[in-house]
């Protein structure tokens, strides 16, 4: 389907969480006219075998990312916290989903 920019659908980006506890992930993307229809559309494409128990749905445009060029100087401050990676830290064997 090959349409002026005025014509064509938004593009939405669809996060599934599979079960309660869990994290929402990325699923994919869809085109859909507005909120409503983004979501009922994510549910039969990314749940069609009861995979999730919550879905988000975000418009492309709203979302703000870093560039893959500027890796490096982006994320250097956090290299010099190595307190953060847990490596440092032991986790206890009833702990899931860490």
């Amino acid at each position: 389907m090959s349409g002026s920019p005025s014509t064509e659908w938004p593009l939405w980006e669809v996060f599934v969480r599979s079960r309660r506890g869990l994290s929402h992930t990325h699923a994919g993307s869809l085109h859909a006219p507005d909120a409503e229809m983004a979501l009922r559309n994510a549910r039969d494409l990314y749940t069609r075998r009861s995979e999730g128990v919550s879905i988000w749905v975000v418009p492309s445009t709203e979302i703000t990312a870093s560039s893959p060029d500027e890796r490096d100087p982006f994320f250097e401050p956090s290299a010099d916290k190595p307190y953060r990676h847990p490596t440092f830290y032991a986790i206890p064997e009833g702990v899931r989903h860490l």
